[in-house]
């Protein structure tokens, strides 16, 4: 059961990239809306069939860290997707995973101390990103933004991931990610309104797409590896979701026949080498007490 939940984790994350990229017809505002309001509708039910009163409990503090997480993710989301219709999937989803290392970093600046090995993982993880971009630069102009997009994407993810963590300490699994999406989803409409982009009326195929991704992605993915945490523990995981690089690049070639070139495959075993070996280094990190 494990290795099933292992399997069908990876490839829901996977199939993010290239859904996105498989349905260019449908807004990419749109599908980051439906996606997160399709997931919140999913999951708050639930949430409030185990505990009535779960929202009614929670803090200011909560609040906060939710509410930071839920902008964070909303805006990952819009560079995220739209990176992947600018660059490659395999480039774009490579440079959005890179958010660990924007962790790191973060976590550095608040005063945890790491090994070297981590330090040496993000060298090598920066660089496979300057092998990435470069090679782009022989693409024209929307190829750079797209990385810059995805970059972008990693450094809103990380953000997330932490206010998500502290919120994490106090609220459930289903409290929290009921809460996260829906704000999401209300940022993410907004910024529809704003701009005037279309939110409805699309084809049968369209919504196909839309549903794909939510299912997918937002719920089969994430929620796999959600659980898996409980199972196998946080370094595991963070480890098994590097299968997503690689994986992403293989559905993208099999879904929409794009085959990531040479240079770009080269940026994508430095990011992943690196990547792997900023996790391995957390193992015996030193972490100082949480401030309260």
């Amino acid at each position: 059961m494990t290795i099933i939940l292992v399997i069908v984790g990876v490839l829901g994350v996977s199939a993010s990239g290239p859904l996105i990229a498989a349905f260019p017809a449908v807004p990419v505002l749109a599908m980051a809306l439906w996606r997160n309001f399709g997931a919140t509708a999913v999951l708050v039910l639930p949430t409030l069939a185990k505990d009535p009163r779960s929202f009614q409990k929670m803090r200011g503090r909560e609040w906060t860290f939710c509410s930071i997480a839920g902008v964070s993710l909303a805006l990952h989301f819009v560079c995220f997707m739209y990176a992947v219709r600018m660059t490659s999937v395999a480039a774009g989803t490579a440079l959005v995973c890179i958010q660990g290392v924007w962790i790191v970093l973060f976590q550095r600046l608040r005063g945890t101390r790491y090994s070297a090995k981590v330090f040496s993982g993000i060298a090598v993880a920066l660089a496979g990103v300057l092998v990435i971009t470069g090679f782009d630069l022989g693409h024209g102009r929307e190829a750079i933004i797209g990385d810059l997009l995805a970059i972008a994407g990693g450094i809103l993810a990380g953000t997330y991931t932490i206010a998500g963590s502290v919120a994490r300490r106090t609220m459930s699994t289903g409290a929290y990610t009921s809460v996260c999406y829906a704000i999401t989803s209300a940022v993410l409409l907004i910024i529809c309104l704003v701009t005037g982009e279309q939110i409805w009326g699309f084809d049968a195929w369209g919504w196909f797409g839309i549903i794909a991704l939510t299912v997918c992605a937002q719920l089969l993915g994430h929620t796999a590896l959600n659980h898996l945490l409980s199972i196998l523990g946080p370094l595991t995981v963070s480890t098994l979701i590097l299968l997503e690089i690689p994986g992403a690049a293989f559905i993208a070639a099999l879904m929409i026949g794009q085959i990531p070139p040479p240079g770009t495959v080269l940026g994508l075993i430095a990011i992943l080498i690196g990547l792997v070996l900023v996790i391995r280094g957390q193992s015996k990190q030193t972490v100082p007490k949480p401030d309260s």
